[in-house]
């Protein structure tokens, strides 16, 4: 469908059950088969690591930015904040660029979610719902992560939320190479 007939939508996957940014790399998957040119910006994955989600999609020709420096107790709070603000500067560019069809914004909620250390001037929540509420008309947004805030529930067209029925690690198993990374 061209840009001027489409109506982008904002998808929320939240929950603390397994399968968010699953959720959200199927639906980038279903994307581009469709030819929609996709972007995927990680807020807390760093380059550090290599997930298999960034080979595979880049296979496709999608490009995935890890932004992040990793979970909050592995660096310290200034790093966070730093990559935090990078990371919201670098979103606001491309949701307006006008470049993209698909913007996923992974584990932003996550982020927004942060209180170990002040994030609120360098990732504000109401200019997070400002860049969404902004942007181009046919674009749509996913944005994925736990404990999705009230405001963020609100400018979205859809919220999933994954819960826990049964899940390995209550069991001591540990993150499972080709599952979870």
């Amino acid at each position: 469908m061209d840009r001027a007939r489409r109506r982008g939508m904002v998808l929320v996957y939240t929950g603390d059950g397994k399968g968010k940014t699953t959720a959200a790399l199927g639906l980038t998957l279903r994307a581009v088969g469709r030819g929609y040119k996709v972007l995927v910006l990680q807020f807390i994955k760093g380059p550090q690591r290599v997930y298999g989600e960034k080979i595979a999609l880049e296979r496709l020709g999608v490009e995935v930015r890890q932004l992040g420096v990793g979970f909050t107790w592995t660096k310290t709070p200034e790093e966070h904040r730093e990559a935090l603000r990078k990371a919201f500067a670098m979103a606001k560019e491309e949701i307006a660029s006008g470049v993209y069809d698909v913007v996923v914004l992974d584990e932003l909620n996550n982020a927004l979610g942060i209180e170990r250390f002040p994030i609120d001037d360098v990732l504000p929540l109401g200019e997070v719902v400002e860049m969404i509420q902004g942007r181009p008309s046919y674009l749509h947004v996913v944005v994925t992560g736990r404990g999705a805030k009230q405001e963020m529930i609100e400018v979205a067209d859809l919220v999933s939320e994954m819960k826990v029925v049964k899940h390995y690690y209550e069991e001591g198993v540990p993150a499972v190479f080709g599952v979870e990374y």
